[in-house]
């Protein structure tokens, strides 16, 4: 195994923490997030293992700072795409099954990002420290404001709905992703009980079907009077 000299300064050191998380991505590229090991990454990254934790705590911090990065990259993506094809005329309803379709096409383009939500409660939030989980929610939080303003510009009328509109989008996202890719135990049930096919789910079409249902609730819900107001 190559090895690195000591990073001594905050530049090197900040040089070292780019370069782990450059290999860890690319190895997202080739494999799912459960394939992605430390020693793994260790090897690749030529350092020792025990030295790829002095700047990351775990396998999984590696991975939730690649899931903030991947989130608003595809957050940058979104404004020029939702102009185009959600706009801002028409019926509340039809923009808001546009943009339905725009965040389902957004995120079926984005493979990589959709398999760290997907892996990010159950599995990514396990083994980090409360410091790191409070930092991740902090950000992940700065994510869902950067796309309820978003929302708010094509569909005004979600309101002060938009926030939980698009918390919800994401974990359905997550959970579309994850139903989408059944075990190798499942697909073999499948094939032997074609019944059973009904809750097989394309991520896609899923996806679509969920956000377009949350959004027009949330728009319905957003157009009843609070009591009192």
């Amino acid at each position: 195994m190559s090895t690195f000299q000591r990073a001594r300064s905050e530049e090197q050191r900040e040089l070292r923490r780019r370069t782990i998380l450059d290999t860890a991505a690319a190895m997202l590229d080739e494999m799912p997030v459960a394939e992605v090991s430390l020693n793994e990454l260790s090897r690749r990254v030529g350092l020792a293992k025990s030295n790829v934790l002095r700047y990351f705590e775990s396998r999984e911090a590696v991975l939730l700072e690649l899931l903030d990065r991947a989130w608003k990259q595809w957050i940058d993506d979104l404004p020029a795409r939702m102009a185009a094809e959600v706009g801002e005329d028409g019926p509340a309803g039809e923009r808001g099954d546009r943009l339905a379709a725009v965040l389902t096409r957004s995120l079926q383009e984005r493979q990589v990002l959709c398999d760290l939500l997907g892996a990010q409660a159950g599995v990514l939030e396990r083994n980090v420290s409360a410091d790191l989980a409070g930092h991740f929610k902090r950000t992940a939080i700065g994510n869902v404001d950067a796309m309820a303003r978003l929302a708010r510009q094509h569909l005004p009328e979600l309101g002060d709905h938009a926030w939980t509109l698009c918390a919800q989008a994401i974990m359905a996202a997550a959970a579309a992703w994850t139903h989408a890719r059944p075990s190798a135990a499942m697909l073999a049930a499948y094939d032997a009980d074609p019944s059973l096919a009904v809750l097989r789910m394309d991520f896609a079409p899923t996806l679509q079907d969920l956000l377009s249902t949350l959004v027009a609730g949330t728009l319905a819900r957003a157009a009843v009077p609070r009591e009192g107001a």
